[in-house]
């Protein structure tokens, strides 16, 4: 990663968070140049234990927390609780993840930071409201806030993105939000504290703006707007992806699949007519996909510079010429793993610090706060 995309030297984190949201904003502020301390119990972050993993670090353990230093307190003995508050009082970003009122009462509230900290605080609801205390995880997340609703299967049942979407929307705007305050601190004269209540909620349904407006607007669920979009199976088995935004794409993609004259049946004229007559399109569009392998209607459909491709798994994504030409994905050694391919952190580039093991730099820093 190029140094001058590192302006956070100097900067103390401590990450108090567990998962992937709050750890996943710490470790891009890690990548951007802070020292970012990650405060773990005795049985280490839950990620640590989550999927493939070996020796206490896990693939997601690598993701999220690479280039931090592992800490481990006891946040239930009053020893541990005075360590906790004066890592607090010495960071400059404090990060949290505990229900509302936990972190004060272990010293990890705004009130044990120091006097220009910003301190953001992650929650499944927020910090107020009815729900604030209620448990949250990336699924609920998604189902309480409609996401789930916009993705019905096959099933005709409504599935969860097969990513954690929200989790990875917090941390995101999380970071967002921690930039804009360290940079609101440094033009600022007076010490203050800056206190950020972000939450998975928020963050989902940001990612469905549009969604949220067009339903609350209408007072009603909202038509997808450019029926066929979708994927279709080819004859191969292998799904291709076909979207459009504009009417003349719709009869250049009838063109391309060789079915000019649905561009021109009475019930498929425009985007609200397709829409009240989809179940009968995507029956014609189901069974064109069917009679060609799916290289065949790629080329057709991007020669005629339509927007469409082959539906890649992860695998599939990692081997693509154009993923290595462009160098969007790199290799992370891990001690406990080997290598971890990762994709590239968006306009940071690639950065390949390894994560620490469980309370790896306790004594390190418990030394350090101690001086």
């Amino acid at each position: 990663m190029d140094e001058a995309m590192r302006p956070y030297k100097g900067i103390r984190v401590l990450d108090a968070g567990q998962g992937i949201a709050g750890p996943y904003c710490g470790m891009m502020l890690a990548a951007c140049g802070a020292d970012v301390i990650k405060l773990e119990p005795a049985e280490g972050d839950w990620s640590r234990g989550l999927g493939t993993a070996k020796d206490g670090v896990s693939v997601m353990t690598v993701c999220f927390n690479r280039g931090k230093r592992s800490v481990v307190l006891d946040l239930k003995s009053e020893e541990g609780k005075q360590a906790a508050a004066k890592l607090a009082s010495q960071a400059d970003v404090l990060i949290e993840a505990f229900r509302p009122g936990v972190a004060a009462r272990i010293g990890l509230g705004p009130d044990n930071a120091k006097a220009n900290a910003v301190c953001l605080s992650i929650s499944g609801f927020g910090q107020t409201g009815p729900y604030a205390e209620r448990p949250c995880t990336d699924s609920v997340a998604q189902a309480f806030t409609g996401f789930v609703a916009l993705n019905p299967g096959s099933d005709g049942a409504p599935h969860k993105a097969g990513c954690f979407l929200a989790d990875m929307a917090t941390g995101i705007f999380a970071f967002s939000a921690v930039q804009t305050a360290l940079a609101a601190r440094a033009q600022d004269a007076t010490p203050r504290r800056r206190v950020i209540d972000m939450s998975l909620m928020a963050a989902t349904t940001n990612l469905m703006t549009h969604q949220i407006a067009e339903w609350g607007y209408q007072g009603k669920s909202a038509a997808p707007p450019n029926v066929p979009a979708g994927a279709y199976q080819a004859s191969d088995g292998v799904w291709v992806m076909v979207t459009l935004v504009r009417e003349a794409e719709w009869r250049a993609i009838c063109d391309a699949l060789g079915i000019p004259e649905v561009a021109q049946d009475p019930r498929f004229l425009d985007f609200r007519l397709r829409y009240e007559n989809r179940e009968a399109l995507y029956a014609i569009m189901r069974t064109t996909f069917a009679t060609r392998p799916s290289e065949d209607w790629i080329a057709r459909l991007q020669g005629a510079r339509l927007l469409a491709d082959r539906v890649n798994s992860p695998l599939d994504w990692l081997a693509n010429e154009h993923v290595v030409a462009y160098g969007a994905a790199s290799r992370v050694k891990q001690p406990q793993l080997g290598e971890v391919p990762l994709p590239m952190l968006p306009g940071l580039g690639h950065w390949h610090a390894p994560a620490p093991g469980l309370g790896e730099h306790t004594a390190q820093v418990l030394a350090e706060i101690a001086g």
